[in-house]
């Protein structure tokens, strides 16, 4: 018998179990990844010492990247819960709780952001001036944090405190009991046992993304002047379903309640494209209404994001700490807009109510409504309560214990009554969900039971109704056609040069429905029409069958073919319910001419067929998007064995030929057509590392990086590539080279600092690379230039966070950052007088940077971390 046992659940999913050793590792743990285990009976039921409970992983090792193909791989939260609890690992008195810690294997950023990730997800906001910080007045923050600490059993607890983070490096690593590992190359490992090995290879296939562990099926349903479109209504551990979401529609509208995991999945179930969607309300940061946030960074725009303050906050560290980027950022990929709790608020005509709801994290329920025939109709989504009785335990007015107050327990059962004509409520149970039996006397219209894996009992059928995946509760019915005003409002976009009335001509043809997987016109065969996609999602099939890109609402389909009058190029498929404007070919090309239109738009076709073509834009990118794209592309020729220069912020685009990155006068990758450098500055606004040379006569199209990096799924793809070159450069050999190299050791285990430390190493050896290569001064001087800058950015934000917590020594600390500072300018006043040698630079940079943080900033660390910041 093997000593080693191997299960390949998906592609990126590995089950590894060594029996002998006490070792079951889940190797991956993208979205859901629980889920498949539990389908494959990997975790099922089991009795121990008279204890109904769960087996599962003990250990997860973790992707060395990310993000690959658009998805997040690494989602260690619901993973590590149903080792702590499901299985009782870390349950006080359970027979599982022998004391060992469950383990995280990877790379030591992976591994630290996975412990941070995991933190926000369990406790949120940490601190009374979190808090406040998020808006939340001083008494209520105080009771806030008194609440939030009943739920955590008085004290607030690092991962670290509860979880072993194994850090892989160059050598292997003994995980347990003789059990060891190593990583072969990016993202393949080797275990060994004995006389035995096994290899692990969590790498996705091109295009390939992580299965859905449940199926959905196909749905359409009709854009609404005011419904509700349910989302499956289970849990995190549902899995016949997804978890507890909805779609509100109002007016013809898309908005999301909530953002599960496998989201892209639901929305492609349902025949709504992700460009179709407006905003999204969100409740709080569980993975199970957090997950798909990742699916939403891929429209082609910034989806609205309605949250109040508090609980923005809290998803935005979370985010931040999943992705190892700077709070900030989360405004770079979502349009915010804030919301006030305990009020209606006016969205776009819908009233929209947040009221505070009880929970470890901070949470909101919300209250619909919008005026129909009748008066006003209503709608409650009210994801992850606390059972009444639960909360009734909690009631303390001890303003010194944890807990909360009886006025604060009498304003909750107040919200959880107040009637709808539809409320769906979580009856998930345990502590810190909720019970169908407070519901009982509730006086709404319709009451829908959620947020469980469980079927419903005799009682809480008598009580409430399910709601089954894709069906649709109507509050007010539409009487005019929503998808008209939708391509009306595409076409003057497209068309912004043409009088609005003129557009009416194209508007004119009917309305076509398409099922999934219908095939709406074949590669080379002539086409009669020209498609506005409205609703759902298609694919691009190149002539090998292989899907090269996914389009959305605002893409016109077949339109140089039809234009030109040439055969399609290529397939066109719909992959869910897909709604589309027909257009015959001759009123099109009647009307392109009729307006002077035919040479502007062949040049933005074959800029948008160019475009489309790649990998970085061949999503669900709108052709108005494309368009703007094309128009400010600037076209750059360079001849075989040139140096590009790419100080400026643009990502380079290959139209023809071959580009080599070049590091110590090493090639570390080779770039074709289509293919692009340049995502430091759209993403990081930080100078590329490698030198670029061409190898052969080479046509490159220049864009703004502002502009791509202001589209939140062109963004996202920029920042895969980023994390996939940054690994590239850091395994480069580094012999015979003068670099600044980072050590796990430099870490003060604080993300957010620990993440701006990686940067000025990054920065640092752009400098030094180009003192090395002999650049011009000019080149050494803008090198220099940028680490100053960065430098100081990352001391403001060193000094504010010192600042935040109370940090006693932060006027010293200050004092010697000045003088760092002033030593650089030195520096740099230097070089403007002679040439230095490389090693000299590394030297004063190892100096200046590693003392520091060996030093000087663990001091303060130590004091942040006794704060709870990590």
């Amino acid at each position: 018998m093997a000593s080693i046992v191997t299960i390949e659940i998906e592609p990126g999913i590995i089950w590894l179990a060594v029996p002998d050793a006490d070792l079951r590792i889940l190797c991956g743990c993208p979205a859901d990844s629980v889920k498949h285990l539990m389908r494959r009976g990997l975790i099922r039921p089991i009795n121990v010492g008279g204890v109904m409970c769960e087996t599962g992983p003990n250990a997860i090792l973790l992707s060395d990247v990310m993000v690959q193909n658009g998805e997040v791989c690494n989602l260690a939260e619901f993973p590590v819960l149903q080792m702590f609890y499901r299985q009782g690992l870390l349950l006080p008195g359970h027979p599982n709780n022998s004391g060992a810690k469950p383990i995280l294997i990877g790379r030591r950023e992976q591994v630290e952001a996975q412990m941070q990730y995991i933190y926000r997800g369990n406790y949120g906001l940490i601190s009374d001036l979190e808090l406040m910080e998020a808006g939340v007045p001083a008494d209520q923050a105080r009771e806030m944090m008194r609440l939030k600490l009943k739920f955590a059993f008085g004290r607030i607890q690092h991962p670290r405190e509860l979880l072993n983070g194994l850090i892989l490096g160059d050598r292997p690593m003994e995980i347990k009991n003789g059990v060891t590992i190593r990583r072969v190359t990016l993202n393949v490992f080797e275990v060994s046992y004995g006389d035995e090995t096994a290899t692990i290879d969590l790498n996705l296939a091109p295009h390939r993304s992580h299965d859905c562990p449940y199926p959905l099926g196909s749905f359409q349903f009709r854009r609404d002047y005011f419904a509700v479109v349910h989302l499956g209504e289970g849990d995190g551990w549902d899995i016949r379903r997804p978890s507890m979401g909805s779609v509100v529609v109002f007016q013809g509208r898309v908005y999301l309640v909530d953002a599960g995991p496998n989201l892209d999945h639901s929305l492609t179930a349902l025949g709504i494209g992700i460009n179709e969607i407006e905003g999204i309300f969100h409740t709080h940061g569980h993975d199970d209404h957090f997950a798909g946030l990742t699916s939403l960074m891929q429209a082609d725009h910034r989806i609205k994001y309605f949250a109040v303050p508090m609980v923005r906050h809290s998803v935005a560290k979370k985010l931040s700490a999943l992705l190892s980027i700077e709070e900030s950022e989360f405004h770079e990929y979502f349009d915010v807009h804030d919301l006030v709790l305990g009020q209606w608020n006016d969205i776009d005509g819908m009233d929209v109510k947040p009221l505070f709801s009880p929970h470890p994290v901070e949470n909101t329920i919300f209250q619909f409504r919008a005026m129909g025939a009748g008066g006003l109709r209503t709608y409650a989504h009210y994801a992850d309560l606390v059972s009444l009785s639960v909360l009734k335990g909690f009631v303390t007015d001890d303003e010194t214990k944890p807990g909360l107050s009886q006025a604060a327990f009498d304003q909750v059962v107040a919200n959880y009554h107040e009637p709808a004509d539809i409320k769906k409520v979580d009856i998930g149970g345990g502590l810190i969900h909720g019970v169908a039996t407070d519901f009982i006397a509730d006086t709404s219209g319709k009451i829908l039971l959620a947020h469980t894996a469980q079927a419903l009992t005799p009682e809480q059928k008598r009580i409430g109704s399910g709601a089954s995946f894709g069906t649709v509760d109507v509050l007010i019915s539409a009487h005019r056609d929503f998808l008209g005003r939708t391509a009306f409002k595409l076409l003057t976009a497209y068309f912004p040069q043409v009088n609005p009335d003129h557009i009416e001509a194209i508007l004119n043809g009917p309305m076509r429905m398409f099922n999934p997987e219908t095939i709406i016109y074949k590669s080379a065969q002539p086409q009669d029409c020209i498609y506005l996609l409205l609703t759902g999602q298609v694919e691009m099939l190149d002539e090998d069958g292989e899907a090269r890109a996914a389009l959305s609402a605002g893409a016109l389909l077949g339109e140089m073919t039809g234009l030109h009058g040439l055969p399609a190029a290529e397939t066109c498929r719909a992959v869910s319910f897909v709604q589309v404007l027909e257009i015959p070919c001759d009123v099109y090309t009647t009307f392109v001419l009729r307006h002077q239109l035919f040479s502007g738009i062949s040049t933005l076709m074959e800029g948008r067929e160019f475009l489309s073509r790649t990998w970085l834009l061949g999503g669900v990118v709108s052709t108005g998007t494309l368009n703007a794209l094309t128009k400010s592309m600037r076209r750059r020729v360079y001849e075989a064995g040139s140096f590009i220069d790419h100080n400026e912020r643009a990502v380079g685009l290959i139209r023809s030929g071959r580009v080599s990155r070049v590091l110590g006068g090493e090639v570390i990758e080779t770039l074709g057509e289509g293919e692009f450098f340049g995502e430091e500055a759209a993403v990081f606004d930080a100078p590329g590392i490698a030198r670029l040379r061409t190898e052969e006569p080479t046509e490159i199209h220049s864009i703004p990086a502002n502009l791509l990096g202001a589209i939140p799924n062109v963004r996202w793809k920029l920042f895969e590539t980023f994390e996939r070159r940054n690994r590239q450069e850091s395994s480069v050999s580094q012999a015979g080279r003068t670099v600044l190299a980072w050590n796990d050791e430099y870490s003060i285990n604080i993300q957010q600092i620990d993440a701006q430390h990686r940067r000025l190493f990054a920065t640092a050896n752009h400098l030094l690379d180009a003192v090395e290569s002999e650049r011009s001064r000019e080149e050494v001087a803008a090198a220099l230039d940028f680490l100053i800058t960065y430098t100081k950015y990352h001391f403001a934000e060193e000094e504010a966070l010192m600042q935040r917590y109370g940090y006693g020594d932060t006027p010293e600390h200050k004092q010697r950052h000045v003088k760092l500072t002033k030593q650089v300018l030195e520096l740099e006043e230097r070089i403007a007088r002679e040439p230095v040698q490389a090693v000299e630079v590394l030297e004063f940079l190892h100096d200046w940077i590693v003392t520091h943080i060996l030093i000087e900033d663990r001091k303060y660390a130590a004091a942040l971390n006794a704060a709870g910041v990590y």
